[in-house]
């Protein structure tokens, strides 16, 4: 009797333990970044030009793939390649780029340095965003821009530069301090 008293209270106990682990959860992974794109840590992304050399290169701490097929990146460079000859190099917190058009939206502490820069001098731009077309040797924003070429120091509301001519247009708000 005592051995099957001892009997029914492991099968008792058996059954307990089995609906207790046994309980499943199901998880819906059909939204996961796994699934539906991509991401890849201390990320380096060469750009061609339309002849199909090496335009510039794109070098980040982290890039992912979102919806669609924009990839957002942080801690960013871009330069232009040597045999382009346009010696930008541009910086920031974080960037987006997307298809069509083909455009890089830089954001966050963007800085754009150039040691021969406009007017042949060390060139540096700082904003907190900015649009850049590669392939168009092109950067622009709508937003507060502080620009030092050598000892001058200039501020404005809004700016085009066109890299390769190295041309700059101020757009508006603009003042500046220029030492002899």
């Amino acid at each position: 009797m005592i051995g099957l008293a001892a009997l029914l209270l492991v099968a008792i106990g058996s059954w307990y333990v089995a609906r207790k682990l046994g309980k499943t959860e199901i998880v819906d992974t059909t939204g996961s970044a796994i699934s539906d794109g991509y991401y890849l840590r201390s990320a380096r992304i060469l750009g061609t030009g339309d002849d199909g050399h090496l335009l510039y290169e794109i070098e980040a701490d982290y890039a992912e793939q979102q919806d669609g097929q924009e990839i957002d990146f942080q801690n960013v460079q871009i330069r232009y390649s040597d045999g382009v000859k346009v010696p930008w190099v541009l910086n920031a917190d974080a960037a987006t780029i997307s298809q069509a058009p083909e455009r890089i939206i830089l954001k966050g502490h963007v800085r754009a340095v150039s040691t021969e820069g406009f007017g042949g001098k060390a060139t540096e731009i700082r904003t907190q965003y900015l649009e850049f077309e590669p392939d168009a040797y092109r950067a622009e924003t709508d937003h507060r821009v502080q620009i030092r070429i050598g000892p001058r120091s200039l501020t404005a509301t809004g700016m085009l530069a066109l890299l390769e001519e190295n041309r700059l247009e101020l757009k508006s708000n603009v003042s500046g301090k220029f030492v002899p």
